[in-house]
C-alpha cells in the first residue's frame, strides 16, 4: 500500500511533535508544514528538513525576508496531500474547515474545536471503527483523552458505574509562559461540569461522568483526582489489571521518588523522550485506594504530547490504511516507544 500523503497546518506546539511523529511512520509521508510564523520555530523545521508554506500572502513575505525557503502558499500543500491534521490555535481550525471542504481534502481537528465541527469526536482505544474512511474527525483534547483511556479501561473489564473527577489545569502552555497565565492565585472553572466530561461523552454517550476543573499556577501538566463508583466490591489488583488493558495507561510510584509531575518529567526526559514528552496517562499505582466498591486514583496528563499517539491512529483510520484500531496503536506505540 502506498504511503499516504500528510499535510500539517499550524506547527506549534501540537504540530511540531505530530510532524515529527508523522516522520516516524512507515506508512506516511510528511508533505510539509503550514504557518504565518517566521521566527525560530519554524526555522526549525527548516533545520529537520520538512519543506515549509506560508499560510497567507503576508506569512509567506515575512518567511521570505526572514530566508526561509517557501515552497509555496498553504492550498498548493493542501493540493498535494491526502489529508491535513490541523493544529492551529482555538477558532482557527474552523475557519480552516471550509477550504479543506472546498478543495475535497480529509481533515483531523484537535480539541479545542467543538465536536459539531466535524460530528465525530476519536479517541483511539474508543472508536477508531467508527472513524474509518471518515472525511474528518477531530481528535478530543489531552484531559478528555485521559478521561477515556482511563474510564473505559474499567469499562471494558465491567466495572465503572459512574465517576466524578477533578481536574487541576496547568496554567499555560511553558513555552508561552512569558505570555500569560495566572500567578499566585487558583482560579476554579464557575461551571460544574466542567466541559471535559461531556466532552468525553461525545466519544462514549453511556459514561456517567460529571468533572470540574481549576486553573493552577504552573506549566507542566495536568493533575487529576477520581473518585469512582464500581458496579461491585472489587480489590486493588482488579482495579489494577483492568488499567493494564490500555497499552497507553502507564503506572508509576511514589517509593520511585515520582512524587510530583516536575520529577515525572524529569524520568522522561532521561529516558531521552523528545521535549521529555509523556505520551501515556502516569498513574500513580501506590496512591490508587479501593474500598468496597469505591475506587480512588489520580494520574498526570501531560497536555502538549498525549494527543499524539492519538492523532497518528486518526489519520491511518481516515484514510483506510489501516482497518483494525489494535494494530494501528501497537504501530503508533513502537514508533514513539510507548510502554517500553
Amino acid at each position: 500500500m502506498k504511503k499516504q500523503k500528510i499535510a500539517v497546518i499550524g506547527y506549534g506546539v501540537i504540530g511540531k511533535r505530530v510532524a515529527d511523529a508523522i516522520a516516524l511512520q512507515d506508512d506516511m509521508d510528511l508533505t510539509g508544514v503550514a504557518d504565518v510564523i517566521s521566527d525560530w520555530r519554524i526555522q526549525t523545521a527548516v533545520r529537520k528538513g520538512y519543506l515549509v508554506y506560508a499560510a497567507t500572502a503576508e506569512a509567506r513575505q515575512n518567511m521570505q525576508a526572514a530566508g526561509i525557503p517557501v515552497e509555496g502558499d498553504m492550498d498548493e500543500l493542501l493540493s498535494q496531500a491526502d489529508l491535513a491534521v490541523d493544529c492551529t490555535p482555538k477558532k482557527i481550525a474552523a475557519q480552516n474547515v471550509e477550504n479543506y471542504k472546498k478543495l475535497g481534502i480529509k481533515f483531523i481537528l484537535q480539541g479545542g474545536e467543538k465536536h459539531e465541527t466535524t460530528g465525530h469526536s476519536f479517541s483511539a482505544e474508543n472508536n477508531y471503527a467508527s472513524a474509518l474512511n471518515r472525511d474528518s474527525t477531530r481528535v478530543v483534547s489531552c484531559n478528555t483523552t485521559s478521561i477515556l483511556r482511563t474510564l473505559t479501561a474499567l469499562k471494558r473489564t465491567g466495572l465503572l458505574q459512574s465517576a466524578r473527577g477533578t481536574l487541576l489545569r496547568r496554567a499555560t502552555d511553558p513555552w508561552e509562559s512569558h505570555l500569560g497565565g495566572i500567578m499566585n492565585t487558583m482560579v476554579p472553572e464557575k461551571d460544574i461540569p466542567s466541559h471535559q466530561g461531556p466532552d468525553a461523552q461525545s466519544v462514549d454517550p453511556e459514561l456517567d461522568v460529571i468533572t470540574a476543573a481549576v486553573k493552577v499556577p504552573q506549566t507542566l501538566s495536568h493533575l487529576h483526582y477520581w473518585n469512582v463508583r464500581l458496579t461491585r466490591e472489587a480489590s486493588k489488583e482488579e482495579v489494577l489489571e483492568a488499567f493494564k488493558t490500555s497499552s497507553r495507561i502507564q503506572f508509576i510510584n511514589y517509593s520511585d521518588g515520582l512524587v510530583s509531575n516536575n520529577t515525572i518529567k524529569e524520568m522522561y526526559l532521561d529516558a531521552g523522550r523528545p521535549w521529555g514528552d509523556m505520551y501515556e496517562v502516569a498513574l500513580w499505582e501506590d496512591m490508587l485506594k479501593v474500598e468496597g466498591d469505591e475506587l480512588f486514583y489520580a494520574y498526570v496528563v501531560d497536555n502538549q504530547a498525549i494527543v499524539i499517539p492519538e492523532t497518528i491512529d486518526a489519520i491511518r483510520s481516515l484514510t483506510g490504511i489501516e482497518e483494525s484500531a489494535e494494530k494501528s496503536i501497537v504501530k503508533t506505540n513502537k514508533s514513539l516507544g510507548i510502554n517500553q
